[in-house]
């Protein structure tokens, strides 16, 4: 496993499933940054292709720029060829698990077995947009009001705004904030 020293650097991305009070399942994807523990998203709905994952990310990376490098499954909306050209346009490297080794991708599944004990197992949703509302109240309480161990008793939150600014490590900060790729440009050919 890579050890990683700033934001941006990988992001983790699965679904967790449940149901509305109707019975219809839905499907909630997730975005952890793996070095801050910011649940970047929970976007709800009844499915997801291709195109509506790389939308999500999409508009995460408007306020927060690219990562370097996505961590996820070999589910067919991370693996379709829409994802992947969205990926490699944005010189994003693609880090898929094994199948069947969920916990190769240990940030997003930590957060998703809080997610299920202390909202979907406790919550009943009258309907989608129900479930939008308590899972986004959830997501904004995990990122803001909760400490964590790992991050120094900090939230995710407090810890993004001091790494952000170097306060606890002078070298940690957000990478690629500002749009910037990482990854070298051949000159310019001779013409």
């Amino acid at each position: 496993m890579r050890h990683y020293t700033a934001a941006n650097q990988e992001w983790a991305l699965d679904f967790v499933h449940d149901a509305i009070a109707a019975g219809r399942a839905i499907r909630v994807l997730s975005v952890v940054d793996t070095f801050t523990s910011e649940c970047l998203a929970l976007e709800v709905d009844t499915s997801f292709a291709s195109r509506r994952v790389t939308r999500v990310l999409d508009e995460i990376i408007e306020q927060r720029g690219e990562p370097r490098s996505i961590r996820c499954d070999n589910g067919p909306e991370l693996t379709s060829r829409h994802f992947l050209a969205w990926c490699i346009e944005r010189k994003i490297e693609m880090v898929h698990i094994q199948p069947g080794k969920p916990t190769q991708n240990a940030h997003v599944e930590s957060i998703h077995g809080r997610l299920r004990e202390e909202c979907l197992r406790v919550s009943w949703f009258q309907n989608l947009f129900d479930a939008r509302r308590k899972i986004a109240f959830w997501r904004q309480d995990y990122n803001e009001q909760r400490p964590h161990s790992s991050l120094n008793y900090r939230t995710p939150a407090e810890f993004a705004r001091e790494m952000s600014y170097g306060k606890d490590v002078g070298s940690a900060h957000f990478e690629n904030a500002g749009g910037v790729s990482n990854f070298p440009t051949a000159p310019a050919a001779a013409g």
